[in-house]
């Protein structure tokens, strides 16, 4: 889950890591008196939750009031990769003598939380480590002991941080850090993180991303989600207690298990195939969950074929079936379905879907070569 610029500042500054503090407004008028509040110049910002938004024309520079409020009514509405933006925020100006990079993420090339950090800030970290890999730090934690001092100075150091702001990039570094772990984040970043005229360090810009599987810990973060940017069918998909994620491919996938599902995934991709979403329906597979499913597979009008791969263990898979065949019957719209169910009365399970007129398969490597002929409009081998 992404937390909108103002949402990451809020939880920053709560461990004490100085921010540009600022207002958020949905409405020209709303930013013009917003501005008139902080007094002096100010920067309006697009809150998406994409990358790019500087170039995109989302941030503007305000001199006054009535300029914010002209930005404002510029940028509001605007789309954004696709994003319509629906609310700026109205921050301080700042005066920039340098910008930095500095982020805590979750590294699964390194099995650790890892800090990263850079001397070009306010830019893309990923543009960066591409064209000038040296300038990025990658620096693993221990995964116990977590931020140790040794790391604040090797962080300072690589920098080039002058001995008076060390102090205060150490304080801002361990909040970090305590944002990133007290939230359950896999991503807490600054960027950038300045050093303005007056020879402070300030964070102008902030960005948290949150581990879907600690939000219920966390009632207060998952009130923050902004449901305007998410696929309706990820919405759908998680009042109904089931994993998705959508994709680009034409093969809806439905699958119970994590790990069955990706290498459902992989072996679509195999046989030529692309995968249009990721889909974990979990241990249970009744009819209104199966129903719950298909609809939001088929929300997708790439969507050209459906592949159901089912292991049942303590799952029965004639229940599957039956469950499969009841939910079908209720879609209003109608595409190929491949089905492969092995385990605990599988046999019993292949007489239900072949009374159906279903499209089954024995292996599943059979199942994604009809699937992804079926989406092309061939006939099953």
């Amino acid at each position: 889950m992404k937390l909108q610029e103002y949402r990451s500042k809020e939880i920053l500054a709560s461990h004490g890591v100085p921010v540009s503090v600022g207002e958020v407004a949905t409405t020209p008028a709303q930013a013009r008196a917003a501005a008139d509040r902080i007094g002096g110049p100010v920067v309006v910002k697009a809150q998406v939750l994409v990358g790019g938004r500087g170039k995109a024309g989302g941030v503007k520079l305000a001199a006054d009031p009535a300029e914010a409020e002209a930005r404002a009514a510029e940028i509001l509405g605007m789309t954004i990769k696709d994003v319509t933006v629906r609310t700026v925020l109205i921050a301080p100006a700042a005066e920039i003598a340098h910008e930095y990079y500095l982020g805590i993420v979750l590294d699964r090339a390194s099995r650790a939380v890892a800090v990263i950090a850079s001397a070009e800030g306010g830019v893309e970290i990923e543009e960066t480590a591409r064209t000038n890999p040296d300038a990025v730090l990658r620096l693993p934690l221990h995964p116990l002991l977590g931020l140790l001092e040794h790391n604040v100075r090797r962080v300072a150091f690589f920098l080039g941080l002058s001995p008076d702001l060390r102090g205060q990039f150490g304080s801002i570094l361990r909040g970090l850090a305590e944002a990133f772990a007290s939230s359950d984040a896999d991503l807490a970043e600054i960027n950038p993180l300045v050093v303005t005229a007056g020879g402070e360090l300030l964070a102008l810009d902030a960005k948290i991303v949150l581990d879907d599987s600690g939000l219920y810990r966390h009632p207060d973060l998952e009130a923050m989600r902004d449901a305007n940017e998410e696929e309706p069918s990820e919405i759908a998909a998680r009042e109904a207690g089931i994993n998705f994620i959508k994709l680009d491919g034409s093969i809806g996938c439905m699958v119970n298990g994590a790990g069955l599902a990706m290498a459902t995934m992989d072996l679509v991709k195999l046989a030529g195939g692309e995968p249009a979403n990721f889909l974990d329906i979990g241990g249970g597979a009744k009819a209104d969950r199966v129903a719950a499913a298909f609809r939001i597979i088929l929300d997708d009008p790439n969507v050209r074929a459906i592949l159901v791969n089912i292991f049942g263990g303590i799952t029965r898979g004639d229940e599957v079936a039956r469950g499969i065949v009841e939910a079908r019957a209720t879609l209003q719209r109608q595409v190929p379905m491949v089905v492969r169910i092995v385990g605990t009365n599988a046999a019993e399970a292949a007489q239900i879907l072949e009374a159906a007129n279903l499209i089954t398969a024995a292996s599943l490597d059979e199942a994604a070569a009809r699937a992804v002929a079926a989406a092309r409009g061939e006939a099953p081998a």
